[in-house]
């Protein structure tokens, strides 16, 4: 990777912060403006990357399978897919409570479309969350006990909606380099969450919430992406986690690989 390549790029596009870990050693820590190392930072849509790699820690304990059919004939992959046939809807802001979601009407046929939005995640929260009542447990905390706490990962603060439940798509806060231990543990486990990693027909670039290499970017790339320019990429060939924080602005994930990897 060229880190001075990508510092370049990233400071070109209202820069927060930047972090480069390879085999967890830090390559390149940068901080601009207010950020400093301990300033949490929304992740926006990036927060979709916790539920793929929770959604399969669920399936080995038999509290789902990713294949039944939960929603209209849409199964948890393909709402975590996003291929559910969920309208457009559910960003920012917009982002329904449970009963809603799951009001919503479908579009289209299971499989057929790729639709970005954050419906499809409060869909599958509320699902999960009729799962976990057994064991006292809000998908949040199943995902802060099977996952963030064996990594280390410390949520600064999770966005909460008027009923008083977080949202799945989107809300949670953390530091760089608390985004860069998730990413670690998913780089460290992938062979177990390897399903998360794998395209639909409908869009073979992204997986269960989390994105696939763009064209000229290392094949086995994958990244979480959130609004305005956050984004934590995972390069297992290289043992590499990279998170940048931005403000907003024209940054593009192709432009950045490029410069990494060029």
């Amino acid at each position: 990777m060229n880190a001075e390549a990508a510092q370049r790029y990233h400071s070109r596009h209202k820069p927060q912060a930047l972090l480069v870990r390879k085999r967890g050693e830090t390559l390149l820590e940068a901080y601009d403006g207010e950020f400093a190392p301990g300033t949490p930072h929304a992740l926006y849509s990036g927060t979709k990357s916790f539920w793929g790699i929770a959604a399969l820690e669920a399936q080995r304990e038999g509290l789902l399978q990713l294949d039944e059919r939960v929603w209209n004939g849409a199964t948890f992959r393909q709402l975590l897919s996003l291929t559910a046939g969920v309208p457009f809807g559910g960003l920012g802001s917009a982002v329904p409570a449970y009963e809603k979601a799951l009001q919503t009407l479908p579009n289209a046929a299971p499989g057929e479309r790729f639709t970005y939005g954050g419906i499809p995640l409060q869909i599958f929260g509320a699902i999960f969350s009729k799962r976990l009542e057994p064991l006292g447990m809000t998908p949040h905390a199943y995902l802060r006990e099977r996952i963030l706490s064996p990594a280390s990962v410390n949520v600064s603060k999770w966005r909460e909606l008027k009923d008083g439940t977080s949202p799945l798509p989107t809300g949670a806060f953390l530091t760089a380099a608390q985004w860069a231990k998730y990413g670690t543990y998913v780089l460290d486990h992938r062979d177990r969450f390897a399903e998360a990693f794998t395209g639909s027909d409908a869009n073979p670039r992204y997986g269960l919430g989390w994105w696939l290499a763009p064209p000229k970017a290392p094949a086995d790339l994958f990244y979480a992406s959130g609004s305005g320019g956050q984004a934590m990429y995972v390069l297992p060939s290289q043992e590499l986690v990279v998170v940048r924080f931005g403000g907003g602005g024209s940054f593009n994930h192709e432009a950045f690989l490029r410069a990494c990897f060029s």
